[in-house]
């Protein structure tokens, strides 16, 4: 899976998934996303109070390192979140 490739972890990804299943989450980080554009996901400040926004609502505790692996990972695919192909896509990578 090329997330491992940037370190992140499939334990990480698999909590993570579970707690996405629950739609009151679901909301709020879908709240949290609202407006955010290609140009947001490519500056690594945005990305990193996005990753931090995210992580407090999942009740994710995350570590420096992790949320570093988790920036460059989202960075490095350049989505376009207007882009039905590019999230499509981006969905697969974590079937």
């Amino acid at each position: 899976m090329s997330y491992q490739k940037y370190g992140i972890s499939p334990e990480l990804v698999a909590r993570v998934k579970t707690k996405m299943k629950h739609p009151a989450v679901k909301e709020r980080i879908k709240q949290q996303l609202e407006g955010v554009t290609k140009h947001d996901l490519q500056d690594r400040a945005k990305v990193r109070r996005l990753v931090r926004a995210a992580a407090h609502t999942l009740s994710e505790p995350l570590t420096e390192t992790q949320e570093t692996q988790i920036i460059n990972f989202v960075v490095a695919q350049k989505i376009d979140p207007n882009n039905t192909f590019h999230l499509l896509k981006l969905w697969g990578k974590f079937r």
